[in-house]
């Protein structure tokens, strides 16, 4: 027996499994095998730690004639036990008509595979749970419809919505590619699911806290983003440090910080953008590149109305509306933009602003980006006839 206990030995120094977990689990596979001949919850297994030996007792009934011998004990043969027995009275006995042993090394071999199995996966959904919230680099395996499968590990793949990748960025097999990790979660199967994004504004914020050192050690943070995967991306960053320049940091000397990040994001355009505690000033900034006349704040609604020149209410507007609805986004406002003459035409004022008139702008959690991609990808699911993968 002394075998099992170095295998048990061996197995909890290299593989971190509880010994005592194990010998638990060898005892109570002992228990379920006897319980045919004495009976479920008859038997009591002791396994010692230290030589593997293993003590097996079932309550017998004192009888002057014995029916059942799994069950029953001759008086005489219980006085050596218990002096003071009398008939129909029960004591425990030492069995011994089992080849425990041999039990005992078939099941531990089987716990200890099941044991080094969960172990494993465990392992590997804690170091995948601890990279919630920041960036892998897996290979694409195979294409899945519009999603992509993609390896992470030798035994571990997730599966990449076509939701999720930045739009028109093209995938084959064998090439590396970033990941996102939205959110590991399990399933009732016992493995787990990796949820992984390219679209999230915090893959954007990742990518600039790996190449910018100074928002690495904190110099300089990020205080918002606003994104539209693909398109554009506006980064409201402020210095801690009055001699650091928060945007010129995020640049790089010859923008050669900017343009390897711009390398991870399929060119998608990013405007960095100085924060300020004034609200107006803030405004001001995110709607850049276009110049602004005048900014009017109102916090207690949270909104502002923002007057610029003539010729430049297009570029504050942006294609499709895009930078004001970027603008909006970072800042957290809801923004009427107008051009000079319309502003002098109307001559309003805040009482003529309805709340009603504006999209509300929310923050949205990660947990809730997690369940909206988990919804887009069983939707996607059901209109392919390919196989799911979750990760396991």
């Amino acid at each position: 027996m002394t075998e099992i206990i170095e295998a048990l030995n061996k197995l909890e120094k290299e593989k971190g499994i509880s010994k005592e977990i194990m010998i638990e689990s060898i005892e109570k596979a002992i228990i379920s095998a006897c319980e045919k001949d004495f009976g479920k919850d008859a038997v009591k297994v002791v396994m010692d730690p230290e030589s593997g030996e293993i003590t097996v007792t079932a309550p017998k009934q004192v009888v002057d004639e014995i029916n059942d011998p799994n069950t029953d004990i001759l008086i005489e043969d219980a006085k050596h036990i218990d002096p003071d027995c009398e008939i129909n009275d029960f004591v425990e006995c030492e069995i011994k008509t089992l080849d425990f042993g041999r039990i005992a090394a078939q099941k531990a071999r089987g716990i200890i595979l099941q044991n080094l199995k969960e172990n494993e996966r465990k392992a590997v959904y804690d170091y995948f749970k601890e990279k919630e919230n920041t960036i892998i680099t897996g290979i694409v395996q195979r294409r899945s419809g519009y999603n992509l499968n993609i390896t992470l590990d030798e035994k571990t793949e997730t599966m990449l919505s076509s939701r999720e990748m930045i739009p028109g960025e093209r995938y084959n097999p064998g090439d590396r590619i970033k990941l996102y990790i939205v959110s590991v979660k399990l399933n009732e199967k016992g493995g787990f699911r990796i949820i992984t994004s390219r679209t999230h504004p915090n893959y954007v914020k990742l990518l600039f806290e790996r190449e910018v050192s100074e928002i690495k050690d904190g110099t300089v943070e990020i205080m918002n983003i606003a994104r539209e995967a693909g398109s554009r991306s506006k980064l409201a960053v402020w210095s801690n440090d009055p001699d650091v320049d928060a945007v010129g940091a995020c640049v790089g000397l010859n923008s050669i910080r900017i343009n390897n990040i711009l390398a991870d994001l399929a060119d998608e355009k990013i405007d960095i953008i100085e924060w300020d505690e004034n609200p107006a000033v803030f405004i001001e900034n995110a709607l850049r590149p276009a110049p602004v006349i005048s900014v009017d704040v109102d916090e207690e609604a949270g909104f502002a109305r923002v007057v610029v020149p003539d010729d430049k209410l297009s570029l504050a507007i942006g294609k499709e509306g895009q930078n004001a609805r970027l603008a909006a986004k970072l800042t957290n406002f809801k923004i009427d933009i107008k051009s000079q003459s319309q502003a002098a035409a109307e001559g309003d004022d805040f009482d003529d602003y309805d709340d009603d008139d504006e999209e509300e702008i929310t923050a949205v959690t990660d947990e809730e980006v997690a369940a909206a991609i988990e919804e887009a990808e069983a939707e996607a699911n059901a209109e392919e006839s390919s196989d799911e993968t979750p990760a396991e």
